[in-house]
């Protein structure tokens, strides 16, 4: 069940079409199936590389990102996809954990990485996708010999390590089975892909659009590789290219709402785009809406899970935007085909339509587990079920409605208090640009709710403005305690805010 073998089919089948546009030039698939294979030998040959050995990918968003990915799969080798704006110590937690034998990297990347891995006991053989040498890889005679490595569908494909903003990362094993299946979850949930048709990857190729490659690269589609998010670049690479997808964080949506403003037809060409991996916010999502249509699609999902748990579709995006439909656009939607999802006690037991409990899920797209750390695996799958760490509830057609994470939700007094909701709340003021609410401890009550607020470009917002606001929406209780205003929320390097970091700068604050 090696996923490569249905890449390579493609290849043989429509050997002319572009397959990957970027700052590498463009590739043909037949040109990308030859150095893929190339690489594979060298993998074997040069670098002495066994099945099951690790291989990280560091490097900005190019082309070559997809030989490598292919090259490992048909050595059998594991890629280790590494976002490249991590820091450096970072990047060597997850190549010592893994116990990568290699890592490409990119000219820009190489100085720091080469200083890196030198104190390793167990340095890595390091790579430049630019240097002479994956030049002469790419150059090597494929031996008739090589064949695709016969890999089992529970054999590992990707091992995808966690942004680690609560601690250390950690490595989810995905299979071929896991990313077959969320392959085959994108064709009956979220899109039909025709030979010819374009991705456009803004977002970093080791997270979600690099996922979201692969059914493209099995159905013949264009990958265009842009080296990262320029609002401007995704705008005119809309008008470039035909039938074009896209996915991005809520953030690049709409800083491409920003962008487009005062230019006829800023949608272009786009067929669809798909959003993920932080809440969209439901004033931002209608305002994309009107820009950019109705041809969206939200993914609820995880690295343990890539990007399979529940979905919002296409068609549940078109509506009259009354209650009902503003209702279903903040939700998260409904179970991914082939994935079982439900709400939960702490005791496992299923929730009732409408009551909040912890999100578990069960399918083939669930990780094996933790690398290397069987602690962690056994916190997180109990009898074949996930369990996510997120909170939601059931309607009763099926749409789960996200809370919170289970580590942000707030107890005042005994009561429970969703961020989000705050936040929602407090994004319908025109000038606020970007809120976080987090929980302050509170000597009787426990914690309360205390809220982190950008505004927009020279506008003025007072706590009174707010409270007033809060006041009209939901409960006294829930209303944020204080407001600190602030010039910019601290984010990880795919866009989701930091609420760890702001949870310290309250207690710097407090003991300073």
């Amino acid at each position: 069940m090696n996923i490569v073998t249905s890449m390579l089919t493609r290849a043989r089948s429509h050997p002319a079409l572009e397959a990957v546009t970027s700052i590498d030039g463009t590739l043909t698939f037949a040109q990308l199936a030859h150095n893929a294979h190339a690489l594979a030998a060298a993998l074997r040959s040069q670098a002495k590389l066994e099945a099951g050995d690790r291989v990280v990918l560091f490097m900005e968003n190019r082309g070559a990102y997809f030989e490598v990915l292919m090259a490992c799969w048909i050595a059998g080798v594991v890629p280790v996809p590494v976002n490249a704006k991590l820091h450096p110590r970072e990047l060597g937690v997850i190549i010592e954990d893994s116990g990568a034998r290699l890592v490409f990297t990119s000219e820009a990347l190489h100085d720091s990485v080469t200083q890196l891995v030198a104190d390793m006991p167990a340095a890595p053989q390091l790579v430049s996708v630019q240097s002479g040498t994956y030049r002469d890889w790419l150059a090597l005679d494929v031996p008739g010999s090589l064949a695709v490595h016969n890999s089992a569908p529970n054999d590992l494909a990707w091992l995808f390590y966690t942004s680690g903003t609560t601690g250390a990362p950690k490595g989810a094993m995905l299979t071929h089975r896991n990313l077959m299946m969320m392959v085959l979850q994108y064709f009956a949930d979220v899109d039909a892909i025709k030979p010819g048709e374009t991705m456009l990857h803004a977002a970093p190729l080791s997270h979600a659009s690099g996922l979201y490659a692969l059914p493209h690269l099995l159905a013949g589609g264009h990958q265009v590789v842009q080296p990262g998010f320029d609002a401007q670049a995704v705008l005119e690479a809309l008008q470039q290219y035909h039938d074009v997808t896209l996915f991005g964080a809520p953030t690049m949506l709409t800083r491409l709402l920003t962008a487009s403003v005062g230019i006829p037809n800023a949608r272009g060409h786009l067929k669809m785009a798909s959003y993920g991996g932080a809440p969209m916010y439901l004033n931002d999502l209608l305002a994309v809406m009107d820009v950019f249509g109705t041809d969206l699609f939200a993914v609820y999902g995880q690295g343990e899970s890539p990007m399979t748990i529940t979905g919002l579709s296409k068609h549940d995006h078109r509506g009259r935007q009354d209650a009902e439909h503003l209702a279903r656009l903040s939700s998260c939607g409904t179970a991914r085909t082939g994935t079982q999802v439900k709400v939960v006690d702490e005791q496992g037991q299923t929730l009732p339509v409408g009551e909040t409990g912890e999100v578990v899920i069960r399918g083939d797209t669930v990780m094996l587990g933790y690398w290397g750390n069987e602690a962690a695996t056994q916190k997180a799958l109990h009898d074949g079920w996930l369990w996510t760490g997120d909170i939601g509830a059931f309607d009763d057609k099926g749409y789960l409605t996200l809370k919170d994470r289970s580590k942000d939700l707030i107890i005042r007094g005994g009561s429970n208090i969703y961020p989000r909701e705050i936040e929602e709340v407090l994004l319908k003021h025109a000038a606020v640009a970007e809120v976080s609410v987090v929980g302050r401890q509170h000597a009787d009550l426990g914690e309360e709710p205390v809220a982190f607020v950008v505004a927009r470009d020279g506008a003025a917002i007072t706590e009174q403005e707010l409270d007033a606001l809060c006041l009209d929406h939901i409960a006294r209780f829930k209303r944020p305690r204080a407001y600190f205003f602030q010039d910019s929320l601290p984010k990880s390097n795919y866009g989701k805010i930091l609420k760890t970091e702001l949870r310290k700068k309250l207690d710097s604050d407090k003991t300073s």
